[in-house]
């Protein structure tokens, strides 16, 4: 199961982490209010995929702040691809190896290549749901960083505001 596998990692890596319980919930700004943290410095985490002809393609853990979202062309001029769009959920929680709404920041899948914003990295730490609904970690940013070992590409397009 990918939260003991976190857990794991996290602790034989020497993280600096917090648990944090709470009520079930995926979406990134509902959680990060039980949580207290800033929006901006909740790890977002989307599959996309990558086609890179017409018969390659590639799948890409986009890790962004909760206040952004993620620009697929972006990721598409990284992966030198041709069409992107975002997994199918099936796909995406396969890769994952945890559901939609509790995809962590790392990949554990070598099918998955992580690629993390480097704004979200401008926080001393980043909060996410640890492959559970339930349960979140605030976790040590350059912890993050060392033990996750993700690619640092700008992928963000700014959030689009919300109608009054």
């Amino acid at each position: 199961m990918s939260y003991e596998r976190l857990m794991s990692a996290l602790d034989e890596g020497g993280a600096r982490y917090r648990v944090i319980d709470h009520e079930p919930e995926g979406r990134t700004e509902v959680v990060s209010a039980y949580r207290g943290n800033p929006i901006a410095s909740a790890a977002k985490c989307i599959v996309v995929m990558v086609k890179l002809g017409k018969k390659t393609s590639r799948y890409y853990l986009a890790v962004v702040p909760g206040d952004a979202r993620v620009d697929l062309n972006a990721l598409k001029a990284l992966a030198g691809g041709t069409y992107v769009a975002f997994a199918s959920t099936d796909r995406a929680e396969q890769l994952a190896g945890s559901i939609s709404g509790t995809i962590l920041p790392f990949s554990f899948h070598a099918d998955l290549e992580l690629v993390a914003d480097p704004a979200l990295l401008t926080h001393p730490e980043i909060y996410f749901n640890a492959a559970r609904l339930d349960r979140s970690l605030a976790l040590n940013t350059e912890d993050y960083v060392r033990l996750a070992d993700p690619k640092i590409h700008p992928i963000t397009s700014p959030a689009q505001p919300t109608s009054v």
